[in-house]
């Protein structure tokens, strides 16, 4: 199958946008259908029946007439391809329910994980191109282009750029009954012993993945990669010693770093953080490393450009806004303001740059 090029809707075809998911808990396939539950007969005079018949007729005509109000009219879904708890889920519902305040309608979280974010992708980009189903997308999209050969959409050319929304560092971090303390003390340990240290990661292609990958690359170590269905579940048996090192992402391990349930030794972007000041980067051992993972959202391509324009107004807000801003700093990540062009300029540019790792590594998927 070609790869796809860097042109096509992702490179800002004038009406596209991206499908969003909301903020809330995970809801159902369908926006408006309730959550199963039991089944209760309930009484009632005939009157208040015939009201209610009414009322739902009235409901059946509503989605013609949300049609000529104001974006967002009703509640959008935003698809998230990882799981409740993972660093995507927590600053999508971060940014959904400030949208949620701020717009008057739900921006509704729906975690659909699986295949490093293509389950996720795939619904995206199969729902109608009206604003009201968005995708959060990371870097694990901008890898899984060069890391999946068989996909049934085309990642550039069936979405739409809407937005940045934040870049968070990767933090290197050991299970405490590893008996090291920096990364050089690492390196050594894992040259004395070869083939016994498991490194785990949210999934095959995943940007912890890769940042071992890369790691592992550039300094010569081997290290058995074990993969789990997401972050938490990984992060749950490094806290338990199963798995002795990982790169995750900061906002889903800064808090049991600062319990100090894992050590990190540290973080994968050129400077340090002002989360964790105190750790180091990794390039300070070994120059020229740098790994980090990014948050932002986009549309099914042929959404109207001005649902996608409000969007990406809307989302700039957001980042201004010095109570959300602050939140996602004590996550460990910068915000990513800017206009679907400069989003799509930094997916064109993490797509180059992995690819050179999947391709080194000769990475394919399980």
């Amino acid at each position: 199958m070609r790869k796809p090029g860097l042109t096509g809707c992702f490179a800002l075809a004038n009406n596209v946008v991206l499908p969003a998911k909301g903020l809330a808990p995970s809801g159902p396939d369908r926006l408006g259908s309730p959550p199963s539950a039991g089944t209760h007969r309930l009484s009632m005079p005939r009157r208040k029946i015939f009201h209610l018949a009414l009322g739902g007729a009235a409901l059946v005509a509503a989605p013609r007439i949300a049609r000529g109000q104001t974006y967002p009219a009703r509640p959008v879904r935003v698809i998230v391809g990882f799981p409740a708890g993972s660093s995507p889920d927590i600053t999508a519902r971060l940014v959904g329910q400030w949208l949620t305040e701020r717009l008057g309608q739900q921006f509704i979280v729906d975690n659909r994980p699986g295949a490093g974010s293509n389950v996720a992708t795939e619904a995206a980009v199969r729902a109608a191109p009206d604003g009201y189903t968005l995708l959060w997308v990371t870097s694990a999209n901008a890898i899984g282009v060069t890391l999946y050969d068989n996909l049934n959409f085309d990642f550039i050319r069936d979405l739409a750029p809407v937005a940045g929304i934040i870049r968070v560092p990767n933090v290197m971090e050991v299970n405490p009954s590893v008996p090291v303390d920096t990364v050089p003390g690492f390196i050594a340990y894992a040259k004395a012993h070869p083939a016994t240290i498991n490194m785990g990661s949210g999934g095959i292609g995943t940007t912890p993945h890769l940042a071992g990958e890369l790691f592992k690359m550039m300094t010569g170590i081997n290290m058995l990669h074990v993969p789990y269905r997401g972050s938490p579940q990984a992060t749950t048996d490094l806290i338990a010693g199963r798995v002795q090192v990982m790169f995750d992402v900061m906002p889903q391990s800064i808090a049991h770093v600062r319990a100090r349930e894992l050590r990190a030794l540290a973080v994968t972007t050129g400077v340090r953080s002002a989360a964790l000041p105190d750790v180091p980067t990794v390039s300070e051992f070994v120059p020229g490393y740098e790994a980090s993972s990014w948050h932002g959202i986009a549309a099914p391509a042929k959404t109207p450009r001005e649902i996608v324009d409000t969007l990406n107004k809307e989302i700039g807000a957001a980042l201004a806004d010095a109570r959300l801003e602050a939140r996602l700093a004590d996550l460990g990540g910068a915000v990513l303001p800017g206009s679907p062009a400069d989003f799509h300029k930094l997916v064109s540019e993490e797509i180059e740059k992995w690819a050179k790792v999947v391709k080194f590594v000769g990475l394919k998927p399980a």
